[in-house]
């Protein structure tokens, strides 16, 4: 099991609690978009803990997208059917990954504010028939809280 970035770095020995937890899903091959998570006392993710790197043994999954399974190709496939695989490999819970959570239909102000007030960095939001692409997407759209850690740190750094 490999675990890479977006960038392709190999960070397989960085999150040692993520590569243990890959092997017992069903699939033999796979490829899961997502995000590496420490999560502090409260549940919520960690940004600050992430980037300390104080909790890398500590770092789980949380999987948003599907992209290839048992070698097949799944990005040409509508995110629906994406999301359908993605939690039939998921059914199981493994220790370490899991499915992030994700709704269907009209979101609107009353769902960003509740992930604002729950501390989450934000949302990402994708047309439920769009296909895979890597980068930035028309039919995705990241909201950011401007109240978390995250968002202040990226502002200091291009300012």
């Amino acid at each position: 099991m490999r675990l890479f970035t977006r960038n392709g770095h190999d960070w397989s020995a960085r999150y040692p609690r993520i590569v243990e937890a890959a092997p017992r899903n069903r699939n033999s091959s796979f490829v899961i978009d997502g995000e590496a998570v420490p999560l502090g006392v409260d549940g919520i993710s960690d940004f600050n803990g992430l980037h300390s790197r104080r909790h890398d043994s500590e770092v789980e999954f949380y999987a948003f997208d599907m992209l290839v399974s048992d070698g097949e190709d799944l990005r040409r496939l509508p995110l629906s059917m994406r999301k359908t695989n993605l939690a039939r490999i998921l059914a199981r819970r493994v220790d370490g990954i899991h499915l992030a959570p994700f709704e269907q239909g009209e979101i609107g102000p009353e769902l960003f504010r509740h992930a604002c007030l729950m501390g989450l960095e934000g949302l990402v939001l994708k047309h439920r028939e769009s296909s895979y692409r890597g980068g930035r997407f028309a039919r995705w759209i990241k909201v950011k809280n401007r109240q978390h850690p995250a968002f202040s740190r990226v502002m200091e750094s291009f300012g």
